[in-house]
C-alpha cells in the first residue's frame, strides 16, 4: 500500500478560492488531497471575502452613508461573492429539516430548485440578524464593523473545515458534499480552529481588552452552534451534502455576529 500523498498546498489554495468564492481562481485538481488542502484553507477565504465586504461597508461610511446602509452592503457581498450558494444550502437545509420526512425524501426536497416556506423564513430571519449585528457594529464604529465583517466570514469558513474532518459522513455518493466529507483530520481540523481563534482574539485586541475575550468567543460559540447543526444534519439526512456546508457556513456567521453583537 502507497504511502498517503501530502497536502498540495498550492492547489488547496486554488481548490478553496476556486470552490468557495467566485473570484477567477481555476482549480487544477480535484482529488481528495487537493479537497483536503482547501478544506484547510477554507478560513483564508473566508479572511478575503470579509475584507471585501468590509471595504464596501467602510467606503459607504465614509461617503456619508449610515450603519444601517454599510451593514447591508456589508452582508450582500459574501452572498455575492459566493453566487448565493451558502444562503441556497441554508434555505434548502431548512425544507430539509423543516420537512419531518424521512432522509430520501427530505433529501429529494433539498436537490429541488424552488425554495420552500422553511427556507424563506430562515433568510428573512438569518440576513435579518446579520443586519441587525452589523448595524450596530458600524454604529459604534467603523473598525468594529472591519472586525465584525472580517470575523464571521472566518468563522463561517472554520465551520467548513470542521465539517469536513474525518468521521463525518456523505449522504450523497456524488456532489461538492461528498467531494469534501471526511478529508480533514481531526487534528487538522483542531488546529485550523485554535489558529482561527486566536487570530480573532489578536483582531479584537485593536478594539479593545475585553474584544479580545468577545471576539475569541465569537468563533467559538460559532463553531459550537455549527457542530450541533451538522450533528443533527447528519442524523437526519445520514451525512452531510452541500447544501448542509452552505447552512452551517450561514449559522456560524450569523452566530459570531450576534456574540459580537453582545456586551457592547
Amino acid at each position: 500500500m502507497s504511502a498517503p500523498s501530502s497536502t498540495p498546498w498550492p492547489d488547496g489554495l486554488r481548490f478553496a478560492f476556486g470552490t468557495l468564492t467566485v473570484l477567477p481562481v481555476k482549480v487544477t485538481r480535484w482529488d481528495r488531497d487537493a479537497a483536503r488542502g482547501g478544506m484547510l484553507c477554507a478560513p483564508l477565504a473566508g479572511v478575503v471575502v470579509g475584507a471585501a465586504a468590509a471595504v464596501l461597508g467602510v467606503l459607504l461610511l465614509a461617503l456619508g452613508s449610515g450603519p444601517l446602509l454599510a451593514a447591508v452592503a456589508t452582508a450582500a457581498v459574501p452572498g455575492a461573492l459566493t453566487r448565493g450558494l451558502h444562503l441556497d444550502g441554508l434555505a434548502d437545509t431548512a425544507d430539509g429539516l423543516g420537512s419531518g420526512k424521512p432522509a430520501e425524501d427530505a433529501l429529494r426536497i433539498m436537490k429541488q430548485s424552488d425554495i420552500g416556506p422553511f427556507g424563506v423564513i430562515t433568510l428573512v430571519f438569518v440576513l435579518l440578524a446579520q443586519v441587525a449585528a452589523l448595524a450596530q457594529a458600524y454604529g459604534e464604529s467603523w473598525a468594529r464593523g472591519v472586525v465584525a465583517a472580517v470575523v464571521s466570514a472566518t468563522a463561517a469558513r472554520l465551520a467548513l473545515t470542521l465539517a469536513a474532518r474525518r468521521g463525518v459522513p456523505a449522504a450523497r455518493p456524488e456532489g461538492l458534499g461528498a467531494a469534501v466529507a471526511g478529508v480533514v483530520p481531526v487534528r487538522g481540523a483542531a488546529i485550523v480552529a485554535v489558529a482561527v481563534t486566536l487570530a480573532a482574539a489578536g483582531a479584537g485586541a485593536f478594539l479593545g481588552p475585553y474584544d479580545i475575550v468577545r471576539t475569541a468567543l465569537a468563533v467559538v460559540v460559532a463553531a459550537g452552534v455549527a457542530e450541533l447543526l451538522l450533528r443533527h444534519c447528519t442524523r437526519r439526512f445520514g451525512g452531510v451534502t452541500g447544501d448542509v456546508f452552505g447552512g452551517l457556513a450561514e449559522t456560524a456567521a450569523t452566530t459570531a455576529l450576534v456574540v459580537l453583537s453582545l456586551g457592547g
